[in-house]
């Protein structure tokens, strides 16, 4: 669950390599600055393998036959993170339209703005198709979408947008192609990012690794007095100790019982819960986990209520087996907390949202355990298991740990915590 930084803007922004960043990249602080906890960590970055062009031409190939299963004759995406996961290529949006186009027949082609086009030559991997159309400031690279689409043959006159393709452009391809309709694209592009393959789930178990030493170390530095902003700096800086660019938020005592916290200054006290919820990305592939604390002795009540809630996280886990639907592991994580006396129906005090979210590329992304998703979950699926508990007024209780899904079940990519005294598996 994404709390007050917003994690999908994050992962976009953040590297999509590995690397070492030293302290004063980001915060003009010297790495000595740091808490003992933090300086003594060692990079991570060690044995990462980034995407094979190989396995990008296997997805794209999938995609093509999707198109062919879903009778579209191409789909069109801007320089987003799809555009990443099928060619290795970053860019990102602007006013002026760049993108990519896929038939479900032939080699993709790409279309540019003239005055950038050397600098998409840099970024253009010929392995999947070299072909760059460009477009001069006074004329419409809508136009040249549509003819890269009809020179590759059609079919059945149906152009896929890309979910993250604005509507400006949608609507210009939909008015230079009359006659043909311009349809959803993510029967297709999920269709594909949906299912993660080995090489996939390994940078995202690296990432979750990465996730968990750095919330250690950090943790040891919580102190009763320290401002949240310090504990989340501390954060960001053991990720930068490991070699990895990552942050997290922080909520505190009472507003750890707001999902996505808030913008409110806030000061660590003795007997607060403390939650934080964060990650990092790994070859652009992303972790999500939320661990609790409580800074001195926990009260009964948040003892029990975080019982509770390791419960209702199992339950979801147990409920996650191949076959099943996502709704159902929603139900099963809600019904522990509901039997228990909170309220029903995402009221308050109780579980106010769904269980989980799918993962990959982006922190939220495809699909979701939520009541009415009956998508049966299948090999290479990977999703948070989160089934938060609030207490409006005194205090939230989240365990966060992500999932994929094996021939054989579910499997976490982080170990739980143990017990509210215990956040680390």
């Amino acid at each position: 669950m994404n709390n007050k930084f917003n994690r999908r803007n994050f992962l976009e922004t953040a590297s999509l390599t590995t690397g070492a960043f030293a302290l004063s990249s980001f915060t003009g602080e010297s790495q000595y600055d740091l808490p003992s906890s933090i300086e003594r960590l060692q990079p991570m970055t060690a044995n990462v393998f980034p995407i094979s062009v190989e396995e990008r031409k296997q997805r794209i190939a999938k995609a093509q036959e999707l198109m062919q299963e879903q009778k579209v004759d191409a789909i069109f995406m801007e320089g987003t993170v799809s555009t990443m996961y099928f060619t290795g290529m970053r860019w990102g949006q602007s006013e002026r339209t760049f993108g990519v186009v896929i038939p479900a027949k032939g080699a993709i082609a790409y279309v540019c703005p003239k005055f950038e086009d050397d600098r998409a030559k840099e970024l253009i991997n010929p392995v999947f198709g070299d072909e760059l159309r460009c477009w001069e400031e006074h004329e419409s690279p809508y136009e040249l979408i549509v003819n890269i689409i009809k020179d590759r043959g059609v079919k059945h006159r149906r152009i896929g947008m890309e979910e993250r393709v604005r509507f400006f452009i949608a609507d210009g391809v939909r008015k230079a192609a009359p006659g043909y309709e311009v349809v959803d694209a993510t029967p297709i592009t999920a269709g594909c990012r949906m299912y993660k393959t080995a090489a996939e789930i390994e940078l995202m178990q690296r990432a979750s690794d990465v996730t968990i030493e750095a919330y250690k170390a950090a943790f040891a530095t919580v102190r009763p007095g320290m401002s949240q902003s310090e504990f989340s700096s501390n954060i960001s800086g053991a990720f930068r100790k490991l070699g990895f660019t990552g942050g997290a938020s922080v909520q505190v005592g009472k507003y750890s019982a707001l999902p996505h916290g808030s913008i409110t200054p806030q000061t660590i006290r003795e007997g607060d819960v403390v939650m934080v919820d964060g990650g990092t990305s790994c070859e652009g592939y992303a972790s999500d986990i939320t661990r609790m604390v409580v800074v001195g002795k926990p009260t009964q009540k948040m003892i029990d209520v975080w019982n509770l809630e390791k419960r209702a996280q199992d339950a979801a886990f147990a409920a996650a087996q191949i076959g099943a639907t996502c709704e159902s592991v929603d139900a099963a994580a809600r019904k522990v907390i509901e039997d228990a006396g909170f309220a029903k129906k995402y009221g308050l005090p109780g579980l106010p949202h769904r269980t989980g979210h799918g993962i990959g590329m982006e922190g939220h992304e495809w699909t979701n355990f939520v009541k009415g998703n009956l998508t049966k979950l299948a090999p290479g699926m990977c999703f948070s298991d989160e089934p938060t508990i609030s207490i409006p007024g005194e205090f939230g209780i989240r365990l966060e740990d992500c999932l994929y899904m094996t021939a054989d079940g579910p499997r976490f990519f982080s170990k739980q915590s143990i017990s509210i005294e215990q956040p680390f598996g």
